[in-house]
């Protein structure tokens, strides 16, 4: 007995994919996916669009202010943040809890756009702006401006993530092979110039 209601609550308990979720302004997103293990900060202050993935093990802070594009995937073990309060802390000691002003708290919007994949063990740090297309692989440390469809790897020695690549050079042999969904594709990316239309694959 105690065996079976061990594995019961395992399986209660275990991480989870949702479908559907509820926007800030009472949206319902059908296509948007988000782990029951995913920890969402001030929901209130999240602009998310629909055809979203948030995997499992996630801190996703909008506290700030966090726009989240259509089309998103934020896969496991990732950071979204839109403050900071370890300088303020660290300033202020022991008077930081219960202070009506933080000194050096950070607090900034930040935006992953439209069709972003974002992976494992990476943090977007406060203030980040990713363009759309943008590709984000595992470990990087994000910040600051990044433009559209640019891969980004992890800096070295704990740098920040640096451009590495171009998303469109990966998406254009798959388009050239499958003209059928070239249209969906342009429809958030806009239309390929010359330069993506040779096959290299």
């Amino acid at each position: 007995m105690k065996r079976w209601l061990a594995a019961c609550l395992a399986r209660l308990l275990a991480p989870r994919v949702v479908y559907g979720f509820r926007h800030a302004d009472g949206r319902w997103l059908a296509h948007t996916r988000v782990s029951t293990h995913t920890h969402i900060g001030t929901p209130a202050q999240l602009d998310i669009g629909d055809h979203v993935f948030i995997g499992h093990f996630n801190l996703i802070d909008a506290s700030g202010g966090l726009r989240i594009g259509e089309g998103c995937q934020i896969t496991n073990y990732v950071s979204v943040l839109t403050h900071s309060s370890h300088d303020a802390v660290r300033l202020m000691g022991r008077a930081y809890w219960g202070a009506h002003e933080h000194v050096g708290r950070l607090q900034r919007a930040t935006e992953i756009g439209d069709y972003c994949f974002v992976g494992p063990h990476s943090v977007i740090a406060p203030g980040a702006r990713l363009g759309r297309g943008v590709l984000v692989q595992a470990y990087c440390h994000v910040q600051g401006e990044v433009p559209d469809f640019a891969v980004l790897a992890p800096g070295a020695s704990g740098e920040p993530a640096r451009i590495v690549g171009d998303t469109r050079r990966r998406d254009a042999p798959w388009l050239l092979r499958h003209p059928e969904i070239r249209a969906h594709y342009e429809a958030w990316a806009g239309t390929l110039g010359p330069e993506w239309s040779r096959d290299e694959g």
